[in-house]
């Protein structure tokens, strides 16, 4: 990218315009009595020769069209000393006397015509003007690679992937990622752990870049990004720990619609991109920026696949309850990212429960187990609720405040089948503990959410990781623009 200072426009008035446009081609005798009259410089976006006679600046590099934002052709300024002190865009007839000083301008014509889109932001144009003229639009260090090395090959080798091949963050493809934001490249995001650095808007489209997301997506990725560098989500823990858990992104909202998510069959598994590259993207920010690498900071035993990416949105529509993030607090119709340390999913199978007393049962046997059935307390779960189960509920009128406080009641555990040495295990509570019995899960600790396929009487449990002080909590964002 080159460093190209935006070059000064001359005093007096300042036309843009383009052969290839009706209402350029209609204002040429405006134009021509302008240059008689009033100190005019007139740049062509296409030929320099038109209009002819008129003495036209040569822009066809488009050059002086991106840096002064011209999004219309044609386009009139009142320039003094070099700044820009007024514009109209299109034809209004109006206007251009209010800006030229002069009447009765253009008498033969009608009082308005919209103009035609100016070629510094055609689509074709727009990202390479911007690579080309933009330099101070971007921060980051340039990498540049020998003419024979592989780009996919040389990100593996400095150690920018996941073990998965990553799409070369050109200067194009992270202008054209920044796009999907109003926010500014510079803004700061987060302070990323483990080394706790500052990661910007900029750093976090490079690493979407990466992990293959669509502009669209990076508002959700930049959420995702301010959840995690919570102290309430505690992402140094979460690498440190010896645990298998990771970052699981639950998505809410209308942007779920607007992005493509899937919500529904395969719900957790490959085939959307959207579902797919977001949570890689955060990964890859964690990694890349805050330094959380395997083998190092980052010292899970087993780990899961979710480590890669764990991504996914609530189907809303079909649900019969309201959604997770309305659950959290947020309000209606806001999208949002709910993030919650977990390990991989575990599916439940019930074919048979009609009733959802029964199901409940089938519930609670298998969410007992989660980390170790007599480990209790500092575990929270998400239960996805597949439509099939959720059929059962709803049918009986159940809400979700009752499949919970049901669920608490079955996973009140006697103290006896928790103890150390119960049941022939040696793991378990001390036996000093002096409760009675003792709640699998604490208060609130159980996160329904509904998505999944409609064909199949399947739902799914996610563990989570320590919760409490020295854990991680269940953490939303609103998704801003």
């Amino acid at each position: 990218m080159s460093d190209s200072p935006r070059p000064p426009l001359p005093s007096g008035l300042v036309a843009f315009v383009k052969r290839d446009c009706p209402t350029c081609e209609l204002v040429v005798p405006v134009l021509e009595r302008l240059a008689g009259d009033a100190a005019l410089t007139i740049y062509c976006q296409d030929d320099p020769s038109f209009p002819e006679g008129a003495g036209a600046v040569d822009d066809t590099t488009l050059e002086r069209s991106w840096h002064h934002g011209i999004e219309t052709v044609p386009t009139l300024l009142a320039v003094d000393e070099g700044i820009e002190r007024a514009r109209t865009e299109g034809w209004d007839r109006e206007e251009w006397e209010r800006l030229s000083g002069l009447s009765e301008l253009g008498a033969e014509l009608p009082a308005f015509r919209p103009g035609c889109g100016s070629l510094s932001v055609d689509p074709e144009h727009a990202l390479d003007l911007a690579v080309r003229f933009g330099a101070d639009t971007m921060k980051s260090r340039r990498v540049a690679f020998a003419a024979q090395e592989d780009e996919v090959e040389a990100a593996f080798e400095r150690g920018w992937t996941d073990g998965l091949p990553v799409v070369p963050p050109t200067e194009r493809r992270v202008l054209a990622m920044l796009q999907g934001t109003r926010r500014k490249p510079d803004e700061v995001v987060a302070v990323v752990p483990p080394d706790l650095v500052e990661c910007t808007v900029e750093k976090v489209a490079i690493n979407a870049v990466m992990a293959g997301c669509r502009p669209e997506y990076l508002p959700v990725v930049l959420a995702a990004v301010e959840a995690a560098c919570t102290e309430q989500f505690n992402m140094h823990g979460l690498l440190a720990t010896t645990m298998p858990a990771g970052p699981v992104i639950i998505v809410n909202g209308p942007i779920r619609r607007a992005i493509g998510m899937n919500s529904g069959r395969n719900v957790f598994g490959q085939g959307n991109r959207a579902n797919s590259t977001i949570g890689r993207a955060l990964q890859l920010v964690v990694r890349n920026v805050g330094g959380g690498r395997p083998g190092e900071v980052d010292r899970a035993t087993f780990g899961n696949p979710g480590k890669v990416s764990f991504c996914f949105a609530e189907d809303e529509e079909g649900s019969p309850w309201g959604p997770l993030s309305a659950d959290l607090g947020a309000e209606p119709g806001v999208s949002t990212v709910t993030l919650f340390p977990g390990e991989g999913p575990r599916i439940i199978v019930d074919q048979l429960s009609r009733e959802p007393e029964s199901l409940a049962r089938s519930y609670a046997a298998n969410l007992r187990t989660l980390i170790h059935p007599k480990l209790v307390l500092a575990f929270d779960c998400v239960l996805a609720i597949g439509p099939e189960h959720a059929r059962v509920f709803r049918e009986a009128g159940w809400s979700k405040a009752q499949i919970t406080d049901r669920l608490h009641e079955l996973l009140l555990i006697p103290k006896e089948e928790l103890v150390q040495g119960a049941g022939g295990i040696t793991e378990g509570i001390p036996p000093e503990v002096p409760a009675p019995a003792l709640p699998k899960f604490r208060p609130g600790g159980i996160l329904l959410v509904y998505c999944g396929g409609d064909a199949g009487l399947f739902s799914t449990m996610i563990g989570g990781w320590v919760t409490g002080d020295t854990g991680s909590q269940t953490t939303l964002r609103e998704i801003r623009p």
